[in-house]
């Protein structure tokens, strides 16, 4: 019986003592698996259906081996074969819908299909994602649920080591799943797993990328990327700078900026902008900044409240420095990045 999946990824698992998995990591998730796959696996992992993550006993992962298709899909079938001698656990997880994610596999599929550039952000339900998983110990030993995290750190010391925590949170760094091709990341614990790096971004070392967020190409990220915010490509967030996102004030708005778009130092953007756009040095353009509206000679068209202008291209906003008033008249500035900062071979 052949069956339409959403998605499916085979990978390993962390579970804490009371058996729950608290983490997982897919190094080839798959988007759209072809249905032959699914039925030749589907009683060797013990899936019946739905959306549903299985921790496979090593004997599930023998007949798993057998039932792939050398010829097809010889990666899938070398990754069956190494977890078998794996002392981590593993868990194969099929999500037969896109539905807002129950379980923590879930979640972390998402973030894994995300971050391979199977999807964009928005193109993945994550409602209630955030809720769903919990704070995690990352150190140096790998995940560390917070309750154990006392007893790991005595093991260690009586051992003479002393076991790094790097961060806690609930989400881990990108780079320690997966790095996508064609990018560069100044300081990687400031890219979430879940973000989306366009080929050729550069990173820099205040830039930060939160999940279902990221770039669609080549940026200079030197600001701050929120969750939802999608930057097209060739623009350019100064230092400092920053994106307003929906997960924090529990807005539905979605904040976007287009191609080729200028976000100076320090500067900000609660709306959206379109391609061809900038926001000079410093000035923090929100949803209700009251802006006059310039004409090509400089003279006052009317005033407006910054949302009116969300998502319109070539524009250029700037903060009249006689007067304080925030200013917008149409954007002539070419913004171009430079090439050899963003070809990353």
């Amino acid at each position: 019986m052949t069956q339409t999946i959403h998605s499916f990824a085979l990978g390993t698992a962390t579970l804490n003592r009371e058996g729950k998995l608290i983490e997982a990591w897919y190094p080839a998730p798959m988007l759209n698996p072809e249905p032959e796959l699914i039925s030749a696996i589907r009683e060797a992992c013990g899936y019946r259906g739905g959306n549903q993550a299985i921790v496979l006993e090593p004997s599930r992962l023998e007949a798993l081996e057998t039932s792939i298709d050398q010829n097809r899909h010889p990666a899938l079938r070398k990754l069956v074969h190494s977890l078998q001698s794996s002392r981590r656990e593993t868990v194969a997880t099929f999500l037969e819908t896109d539905d807002a994610p129950v379980s923590v596999a879930e979640v972390y599929l998402k973030l894994h299909l995300l971050s391979h550039r199977l999807c964009r952000p928005h193109e993945l339900n994550l409602d209630g994602a955030f809720g769903v998983l919990h704070n995690i110990a990352w150190t140096d030993e790998g995940p560390v649920d917070l309750p154990e995290l006392p007893e790991r750190q005595l093991r260690a010391r009586l051992d003479g080591r002393a076991l790094s925590v790097n961060c806690v949170d609930k989400f881990p760094k990108m780079s320690d799943y997966v790095i996508p091709p064609g990018i560069r990341i100044a300081d990687t614990a400031r890219v979430r797993l879940g973000a989306h790096v366009g080929e050729g971004t550069t990173v820099m070392h205040e830039g930060f990328i939160n999940f279902n967020a990221g770039t669609l190409g080549p940026a200079m990220i030197e600001g701050r990327i929120s969750a939802g915010v999608i930057i097209g490509e060739g623009s350019d967030l100064g230092g400092g700078s920053s994106t307003m996102g929906t997960l924090s004030g529990g807005g539905k708005e979605i904040i976007s900026v287009g191609k080729d778009c200028l976000i100076g130092a320090n500067a900000g953007i609660g709306i959206a902008l379109g391609d061809h756009c900038v926001v000079e040095a410093g000035l923090y353009v929100t949803a209700g900044t009251k802006v006059r509206l310039l004409d090509k000679d400089n003279q006052l068209v009317r005033t407006v409240k910054a949302r009116e202008l969300s998502g319109q291209s070539d524009l250029l906003f700037r903060r009249n420095s006689a007067t304080g008033a925030v200013e917008c008249r149409g954007n002539s500035t070419q913004i171009e990045l430079n090439e050899e900062l963003h070809r990353h071979n």
